[in-house]
Parts: structure tokens; C-alpha cells; sequence
């Protein structure tokens, strides 16, 4: 150990003396550091300790924050609008709040954390840790619960979900213990009422909802609250600052308000996405309505169904229930008045945004925050003249259709050989097909040894070849049978050999691939399949050949949008192959191989150029200017200088312009020039127009191509491994498994 590191560990070590002999709360950054170097040193049971207490201060720091910024609100109000008054008031509640918060955790200073370390905490990285650690513990029941945590926020990792496949089996273990330990009240009120719902409970639906409500509300203004603080000011540096006072105070405000103003999307967005429920605040008024129309609560009903229209004005099936509703009862009613002065302060707020916004000289854009898409899924609607009857669908039979374009199956084979075994129908589906005798028995043979001759790094030259020649057969059935108007294109294509795992086999039920769509992340608690990165988003269609059927296990499964329901199984078998749309309508897994192994080629499909499967080579990129579209990669290039300069590497080429003028408006083409092993072109190019200087506009092009990937396979037990890799900003903490070379 080095000079450094004793003296590190000295300074370390006086400062938690002085921590844990004070009545202040540790600083949950340096709990988590020293859980981190805890698990590094094998000692488990500080791991549990320390990350246990870092995320018990991490929450009772936002807690307090969010208590004395409500409280001191409440104390030191801005009752008039005299100038001298209004700063009074700032001071008295900028003391009390240094004096509530200081009480409570200590100098707040000691609480200032990097944002890597909260985004850690955000992502849910410290109970990885823990499920690690309470495992090698024998902590079964606790390892389960901080494993679920983590995977409702990374619902791409799949080595967590198939960890919680293997506790779901451990004895011990049992259904409560699966508990989301950071789950948001107002959701979780919200989806159990939905289930209630979904089950025909109405009364208890009712309740649920109604909690719902309330939970959410709270957290707006906790969400508000925690808004107040410290903002980033992009691009300005502190010493050069140079604005007076009110411009000053402007820019902060606009910043905190538009955090305040984008609450709506945080409350209604769950762990792990990107993007938020749709129509999700007015979704509980919508099921509030027919909830209390099944109770015989009409004027609860009303009430519901006019608050519905606070977000929706004039919808038509609502517009008809209220009129239904009305001639039942025989007189009107009010919308509720908690929904009445939320929207009214969303409207204001939104003005003031674009006049703060319009100083900082950056326009605001509001988000579509209540989508009518987002509408309950099923038949439950009254029209008006009716008796009130009508048939109940529950949410979970619908089907969640991500393909834009007309679905259609049934086109032509192309090839005499190929069978049709099963469609949609047979399959309890939308978009899937089953063929057998795609390829002979000798061409699986074939690809089975090229599987083999892939790992050694010797493919032969006829072996490529085939397999070539089988994808590109693969592929145009797919197109042909869902009858494509446009060209189906590779996006990715992998050989892949499963081999079954040494030791105990009965009884096994866990999967060798979990529960997924292609396309999107299947969320089978929210019902939803949430269509953002990391998803490989432009997929469209998918297909799976298989090369033999001579081992046990490794059927091909689709399920319900709850990752649970088995609507199809397919046995693999020489030749046969099974195709279909890659969206959450289409969900599906692998169960585990027991027995020899399975092999297949996995091809994966998208309509858009932009993303297809491209040959490898070298690749020159250079840029071009044009005041018109037509003279295209013809037109001048663009000289490397400090006003344009580009970047590039393997997968992205970049166009940057510093202080773009008005008369530089106008076509930007990027030429990508590709070499080996033949000579091809592709230009494409972007319009930028320029209205105003001195915005500082970058624009930009990319030309992208697929990254080669590492194939994971099944291995024995003795040669997986539980390590963890030094810890960074964006990486994943799992039990990973060795890589085959």
C-alpha cells in the first residue's frame, strides 16, 4: 500500500469518527464508497451495513428537504407584492431553511454529492450490491427483495432477471419477499387498482384509485418542492456572471419552474423509462367514472367524468357519458376542484414559461402531457340513450401493436419446399407464423458445424456462403408472408449454439432467454411495452430458424404482456422456423436447455435503410456545402478549420459549425466512401436554415453502422464467476458470466 492510499485511509477514518460521535447524518456518499470497498474486500456483511445505511440517508436527505422547503414555505409567505416585502421574505425563508434543514442532517455542505454518485442511487446500483451480498450470506429472502428493486428499474438486465428466475425456485423464498422496495405510492395505488379493475371489483377499484389520487397530488408537491433547489446554468461560468439582480433572479426562477412544470411527466413515469404513462393523471378519472357507474354511484360518476374533461375537452365517448349521466340523474354537476386548480396553475405556469424561457433566449416547448391515446383499453364506455349495459373487456386481453403500417399475413411462400404449420390464429396471436422445411437436413448439418468453425476463427468459404444464402431466404419469406409494402431489411443476424448446464435437471423451469420483446421494454406490471433506448427501437420484425431438435428443453414461448401467461410454445426441429413482429404485442422467451444442445440462427428485421446490417470495410467521410438540395455530394467540400471542424469513429461522423453565419444557411451533405472489399457510396444530407445569429446552432449528420457483438453462452456452473467490475457512471453491477472465447 502506497504513501497515498495510508494516508487516504487515515483521513477517511477520523473523518467517520467524527461522524458517527456527532448527531448528524453521515453523508450517504461515503456510506455507499465505503459498502463499494467493502465488497471489493469480500467482507459482505459491512456491505449490507453501509449500503443499507446509504440508502437510509439518502432518502432522509430528500425527506428533509422537501419537509423544511414546505414548511418554511408555510411560514414566510409572499402575501402582497411590495418589492421590500417580498425580498423580507425571501431572507426570513432562505434562515429558515438553513436552520430547518441544518437541525435535521447536519451541515449541509457535508450533503453536497457528484451527480454520478446520485445518478448511481437513481438507477437503483446500490441494491445490486446488496443482492450480492445478502446471497453470499445465505440471505435468500433478502437478496430476493433488493434483486427485485434493482430489475424494476432495469428491466434490461438480463442477468438480474434471470436471477430472480433462480430465487423465484430457491426454497425460502416466496412471493411477498419480491417486493419493489423503492416503489412510488401514488403508482403502485394506481396499478392495483387496475388489476381490482381488470377483475371486475369495482367498489374496492374505487378505493384504490381514490388513493391514488391523493398519493399523487402529495408527490406533486414534494416533486415541486424538491424543484427549489441549486440549478445548472449551462454554458455560464460563475465568475464571469455578470447579470444585475432581477435578470439574476429571472433565470433562476425559469429554471425551477420549468422543473416544477415537468412534474407531470416525472409522477407518471416509471422506474428505469424515459418516457411517461400516457394520459396517466386523467386515466384516473376515466376509470373512476365507469368504477362508480358499476357501483350505482352516478353522481360520483358525473362528478369523474367532468373532471376527465378538464384534459380533454369535448372527447366524444366521455362527452356522451356525461350526457348519460345527466339525464339518469336528472341535473348537472362541477368537476372536481383539486383537477380545476391544477390545470389552471399548469396554464399559468406555462405563460410565465415562455416569457422566462424568451429571456434566456432558449424557446419553450411543452410536451403533449395528457395524450387521449393513453385511454383505458377496453369497452367500457356509455353511450348516451342506454340502459348502461355493455360488455366488460378487461385491459389484459388487448393487445399492445407497436407497427404503424397496415398488419396483414398470409402472402405467398416463394418456395415449394416450405411449409405453413401454424398462423396468428393457431399461435393466440397477432403477427406470428410458424414454417417447417425453411432448410434441408444437410444445410443444418452444415451451419451446426459453422457454429463450431465460428468459435475456433476458421469459417470456410462454402459454409459462409450458405449461411448468407439461408438469412437472405429467411428474410424474404418474412417479407413476403406479412405481405411488406416496403423492403425488409437486416438489422442483425447471429449463429448461436445453447448448450445444457452439468448437474441436477428436474424440475427446472427457469429460462435460458427471460421474458422480452425486440423492440421495446416489457414492463408486464404496467402492462406496457415502453419503446426507448436501451430497446433496440427500429426492429420490426423478427425470426428464428432452427438447426436440430435432438436435446430436452429449449422451447421457443410467447406470453401475455404479463411475461407470465404462455399463449404458444414452439419445439425447435431442423428447418423450422418462427417469425413475427417485434413489438410488445409480441412477447417471448426461451426456456432453459437440459439436455445437449440447441443451436439456431437469430435474425432480426427493420423497414428502415438507416438501420440495416452493413458488410464490414473501411470507410472515408467527407462533408459537403450546397445552397440548393440538387447539387448533392457533387458540391463543395467543406475545408477542415476552426469555424467547421469533424469527428469521427467507427460508428458516428460529426459535422460541427462554430458561429454559424445567416448566409451559411443551406444543404450539408455527408459523403461516406466505402472501400473494402468493394467500392460504394451513399450521400445524405440535412437543411440547415439559420433565422436568427448568435444562437449557437450545431448541427450535425450521422452515418451509422452495427457494432459486432459477444454471444453469451451457457456454461457449466464451475465456470461462472460472481465478479464485478470497477465501478463507473454507466455501468451495471451483475453475477456475469465468463465469455466463451
Amino acid at each position: 500500500m502506497d504513501v497515498n492510499s495510508k494516508i487516504y485511509g487515515f483521513l477517511t477514518c477520523i473523518l467517520q469518527t467524527l461522524l458517527l460521535s456527532s448527531a448528524t447524518l453521515q453523508p450517504f456518499d461515503l456510506l455507499y464508497h465505503n459498502g463499494v470497498e467493502a465488497f471489493y474486500k469480500g467482507d459482505y456483511g459491512n456491505v449490507v451495513r453501509y449500503m443499507e445505511s446509504a440508502l437510509k440517508s439518502f432518502s432522509e436527505v430528500r425527506q428533509t428537504r422537501i419537509r423544511c422547503r414546505l414548511k418554511c414555505g408555510d411560514q414566510h409567505r409572499f402575501d402582497n407584492f411590495l418589492t421590500d416585502k417580498i425580498f423580507e421574505v425571501i431572507l426570513y425563508r432562505g434562515h429558515c431553511l438553513n436552520q430547518c434543514i441544518e437541525g435535521k442532517i447536519g451541515a449541509q455542505s457535508m450533503h453536497k454529492v457528484s451527480e454520478d454518485v446520485i445518478q448511481d442511487f437513481n438507477r437503483r446500483i446500490p441494491y445490486n450490491y446488496l443482492q450480492l451480498a445478502y446471497r453470499k450470506l445465505g440471505q435468500l429472502d433478502k437478496a430476493a427483495s433488493a434483486a427485485h428493486t434493482y430489475f424494476q428499474a432495469n428491466p434490461e438486465h438480463v442477468e438480474m432477471g434471470e436471477d430472480l428466475e433462480r430465487y423465484k425456485a430457491e426454497k425460502g423464498v416466496k412471493e411477498e419477499h419480491l417486493i419493489d422496495r423503492e416503489s412510488r405510492s401514488h403508482q403502485k395505488a394506481f396499478f392495483a387498482g387496475v388489476k381490482l379493475y381488470d377483475k371486475g371489483n369495482y367498489k374496492e377499484s374505487a378505493m384504490l384509485f381514490e388513493e391514488a389520487l391523493t398519493k399523487y397530488y402529495r408527490a406533486d408537491v414534494e416533486c415541486r418542492a424538491l424543484c427549489e433547489g441549486p440549478q445548472h446554468f449551462e454554458e455560464q461560468s460563475h465568475v464571469l456572471y455578470k447579470y444585475n439582480l432581477y435578470e439574476l433572479i429571472s433565470d433562476h426562477y425559469t429554471q425551477v419552474l420549468h422543473c416544477q412544470h415537468e412534474c407531470v411527466r416525472d409522477l407518471a413515469t416509471r422506474p428505469g423509462r424515459l418516457s411517461p404513462m400516457e394520459n396517466y393523471l386523467p386515466l384516473h378519472y376515466d376509470y373512476l367514472q365507469f368504477a362508480y357507474f358499476q357501483a350505482g354511484r352516478n353522481e360520483e360518476a358525473l362528478e369523474c367524468a367532468l373532471t376527465y374533461l378538464l384534459f380533454h375537452e369535448g372527447e366524444e365517448f366521455m362527452t356522451e357519458n356525461v350526457e348519460y349521466y345527466k339525464e339518469v340523474l336528472g341535473h348537472d354537476s362541477q368537476p372536481r376542484k383539486e383537477a380545476e386548480q391544477y390545470l389552471r396553475r399548469h396554464k399559468q405556469e406555462l405563460d410565465l414559461l415562455h416569457i422566462g424561457s424568451s429571456n434566456l433566449g432558449v424557446p419553450y416547448i411543452e410536451g403533449n402531457y395528457w395524450s387521449s391515446s393513453g385511454g383505458r383499453e377496453d369497452a367500457n364506455r356509455i353511450p348516451s340513450g342506454t340502459d348502461g349495459w355493455m360488455d366488460y373487456v378487461p385491459i389484459s386481453t388487448k393487445k399492445n401493436v407497436t407497427i404503424l403500417q397496415e398488419l396483414r399475413e398470409g402472402g405467398p411462400l416463394l418456395y415449394e419446399n416450405v411449409r405453413l404449420v401454424q398462423n396468428s390464429g393457431t399461435l393466440n396471436g397477432s403477427q406470428r407464423v410458424l414454417f417447417d422445411d425453411v432448410i434441408s437436413d444437410n444445410e443444418c448439418t452444415e451451419l451446426k458445424h459453422l457454429a463450431h468453425y465460428g468459435y475456433e476463427g476458421r469459417v470456410p468459404l462454402k459454409s459462409a456462403r450458405l449461411f448468407y444464402e439461408v438469412s437472405e431466404k429467411a428474410r424474404r419469406i418474412i417479407e413476403s408472408y406479412f405481405m411488406l409494402n416496403s423492403t425488409l431489411h437486416f438489422s442483425y443476424t447471429h449463429l448461436v449454439c445453447r448448450t445444457a448446464i452439468s448437474g441436477q435437471q428436474d424440475h427446472r423451469n427457469d429460462l435460458s432467454h427471460p421474458i422480452h420483446a425486440d423492440n421495446c421494454l416489457l414492463d408486464p406490471e404496467a402492462n406496457e411495452c415502453w419503446k426507448e433506448p436501451p430497446a433496440y427501437t427500429y426492429r420490426d420484425y423478427s425470426a428464428l430458424l432452427y438447426l436440430n431438435g435432438d436435446f430436452d428443453g429449449g422451447e421457443f414461448i410467447f406470453t401475455e404482456m404479463d411475461a407470465k401467461t404462455v399463449t404458444a410454445s414452439v419445439k425447435p426441429r431442423c428447418g423450422r422456423m418462427v417469425g413475427f413482429s417485434s413489438g410488445g404485442e409480441n412477447p417471448h422467451g426461451v426456456r432453459a436447455v437440459t439436455r445437449g444442445q440447441r443451436c439456431a440462427v437469430a435474425l432480426w428485421f427493420t423497414l428502415d435503410p438507416l438501420y440495416r446490417e452493413l458488410p464490414g470495410g473501411k470507410y472515408k467521410v467527407t462533408w459537403h456545402y450546397s445552397q440548393t438540395p440538387n447539387l448533392g455530394c457533387d458540391s463543395n467540400k467543406i475545408p477542415e478549420e476552426q469555424h467547421f471542424y469533424t469527428t469521427q469513429n467507427d460508428t458516428l461522423a460529426t459535422l460541427n459549425i462554430n458561429s454559424i453565419k445567416i448566409n451559411e444557411s443551406g444543404w450539408y451533405f455527408c459523403k461516406v466512401t466505402k472501400d473494402i472489399p468493394f467500392l460504394k457510396r451513399e450521400c445524405k444530407g440535412i437543411q440547415v436554415d439559420l433565422i436568427y445569429e448568435n444562437t449557437k446552432p450545431v448541427e450535425s449528420n450521422c452515418w451509422r453502422r452495427n457494432r459486432t457483438k459477444t454471444d453469451i453462452c451457457d456454461l457449466p456452473a464451475s465456470k461462472k464467476t460472481e465478479t464485478i467490475k470497477p465501478l463507473r457512471k454507466y455501468d451495471t453491477l451483475s453475477s456475469n458470466r465468463i465469455r466463451r472465447p
